[in-house]
């Protein structure tokens, strides 16, 4: 693709000083022009297709490209097998006119220097990478019914300060609420962080940490929302605290496992967000430079169809075009519906997806507006990340009721032409609501429902911010589902009542023989931390099941078959 150039990931040019940057060094970085080169016939690392691999990885969104370095480093040889021409997934970008643009969100979690939930950081630095970034002064700005404002503030003192201002009469409820958060974020980062899957590493840390483990286990089946409701009774707390959780989950706080929850509401204050100069894609740029420069492998244009199993066990894929490869294990980064509905053919559906299948449902897609507008239409000191919910909170998880907005160039003006910013917005959308539609009746769809958001904006938050406009893309749910080939374009798995906390959550191993899945659809959940948390367990997991780590096949046995009852008990 023409418009697609190398990310320029080197220097502090263009980057907006308001904020202290830190990690200053890069030690490698795949160009788009470089990874454009290694598709078709051959995989970047020269590895030929008749090869046995320890893994074949299918996908390369950062769930995947964790997975596969993590592995790489520890000595197995890899492959991963992308369908588009750069690596990424949801966490990639693309570039038109100039502007250079992140494909899904630009909030960072796991990019500090400090603590063991820092896996973004972790997992480069696995690889003999680092990379520039800088610190978010506000995780968010929310802009919610009856005009309540109320900024995230990296410090956690400043943040419940101004949340207290807003509702003082419930002090200590806030703290309670938000204390029980740290409970289990420092339960959490006080763990070495490997498969949940892995006695001999479970036990091992019981052992060391026993009040630590204990904690996550008492949270373990518990709800953000009713632990909310032990300690507040305001409704209007209660509304934001839906939509704190929202931005996590894509659902409201009853629907939110308490620990997903904590690990956001905390990590923003202990390691903060922080956004990589030259834009999110060059993380994945350099998990996948890295991965080669470790002697594994990633090929594009690479389109599995196919998870070929002999005996009930899984061995290899098929492409498109009618290539096979083998390896010893399969993760797919896939959902968890293509993986079983699409790519395993004539394989009766394991009973473990079917239960995971009755109490999940895939979480709606996005409409997402990429756009390019006039610097001056923003005022001074705008946050960089915005959500709006204006009138009513029963919207909040309606399609097109709430908008989250990232102005990346805020924090790295590089990402634009000089004078403009960048401005992404989601607003949820079903994919129902694009089929059966002509070629015309879509564009003019997508437009309306594009200007009826840009209407909002302009209204709450950026008067003039239509005649400021300089580019403007529109996605729907059908687009996500084409690039980043995902079912019905949809971000993840969502509960379809009111789920036990996490015990419902399939991990990584399943019910084929040599196949794991990774990602967004496996514990823990949705988001950046969650899936680079779900790259780490499954690298160790599939490790220790080809002899690169330590195993106890009788011990293994018995905790596969503790973990199956528990996610029955949800």
């Amino acid at each position: 693709m023409a418009v697609l150039r190398s990310l320029s990931m080197l220097g502090f040019s263009g980057a907006n000083l308001r904020s202290e940057k830190f990690i200053v060094r890069t030690k490698s970085v795949l160009s788009v022009d470089e990874a454009v080169e290694s598709d078709g016939d051959r995989t970047a690392g020269g590895s030929e297709e008749k090869s046995h691999y320890d893994a074949i990885v299918i996908g390369s969104g950062i769930g995947g490209l964790v997975a596969s370095t993590q592995l790489a480093v520890k000595g197995a040889k890899v492959l991963v097998l992308e369908k588009y021409v750069i690596p990424g997934g949801s966490s990639g970008y693309y570039q038109r006119d100039g502007y250079t643009f992140d494909v899904g969100s630009s909030v960072m979690f796991g990019f500090s220097d400090k603590g063991n939930l820092n896996l973004i950081t972790q997992a480069l630095s696995a690889v003999g990478c680092e990379m520039q970034v800088i610190p978010d002064p506000t995780t968010v700005h929310f802009h919610l019914p009856t005009n309540l404002s109320v900024r995230i503030h990296r410090e956690y003192s400043e943040f419940i300060e101004e949340l207290v201002s807003n509702f003082p009469h419930e002090r200590e409820g806030i703290l309670k609420f938000y204390g029980a958060c740290w409970k289990i974020f420092n339960a959490l980062n006080s763990l070495e962080l490997k498969s949940l899957e892995e006695p001999i590493y479970l036990f091992g840390q019981f052992f060391q940490k026993p009040l630590e483990c204990l904690t996550l286990a008492y949270y373990l089946p518990q709800n953000a929302g009713d632990v909310a409701r032990k300690y507040i009774k305001d409704p209007r707390l209660l509304s934001f605290i839906d939509a704190e959780c929202f931005i996590v989950s894509t659902v409201n706080a009853l629907q939110t496992p308490m620990i997903n929850a904590a690990m956001v509401l905390c990590d923003r204050h202990f390691g903060g967000i922080n956004y990589p100069i030259g834009g999110v894609g060059g993380i994945a740029m350099s998990l996948a430079k890295g991965l080669v420069d470790q002697g594994s492998s990633i090929m594009y244009k690479a389109n599995v169809t196919k998870i070929i199993t002999e005996n009930g066990k899984a061995v290899g894929v098929k492409l498109s075009d009618g290539r096979e490869f083998f390896a010893k294990t399969i993760v797919s980064n896939a959902t968890r519906w293509d993986t079983f509905g699409k790519l395993l053919k004539g394989v009766d559906l394991p009973k473990e997806e079917e239960n995971f299948q009755k109490l999940y449902v895939k979480a709606p897609s996005f409409l997402s507006i990429h756009m390019g507008v006039k610097a001056e239409v923003l005022p001074p000191d705008t946050d960089c990340h915005h959500f709006v919910l204006e009138s009513d909170w029963r919207r909040l998880e309606e399609p097109y009721g709430s908008i989250f907005l990232s102005i990346p160039t805020v924090l790295d003006a590089s990402l634009a032409p000089e004078g403009r910013h960048i401005l992404h917005i989601f607003t949820t959308s079903s994919i129902e609501d694009w089929e059966g539609l002509s070629r015309k009746e879509y564009e003019e769809k997508k437009e309306q429902i594009a200007n009826e958001i840009i209407s909002r904006l302009e209204k709450k938050l950026f008067p003039g911010l239509k005649s400021s406009i300089d580019f403007m893309e529109i996605g729907t749910p059908k687009t996500h589902r084409r690039f980043l080939a995902r079912n019905n374009g949809t971000y993840g798995p969502m509960p379809r009542g009111t789920p036990k906390g996490l015990l419902g959550m399939p991990f990584n191993t399943t019910g084929i023989d040599g196949l794991y899945c990774v990602g967004d659809s496996c514990f823990p959940g949705q988001g950046v931390i969650a899936v680079a948390f779900s790259g780490v367990m499954c690298a160790h997991r599939v490790a220790a099941d080809i002899g690169l780590e330590k195993k106890s096949p009788i011990l293994d046995a018995a905790l596969l078959r503790l973990l199956g009852w528990l996610r029955t008990l949800a």
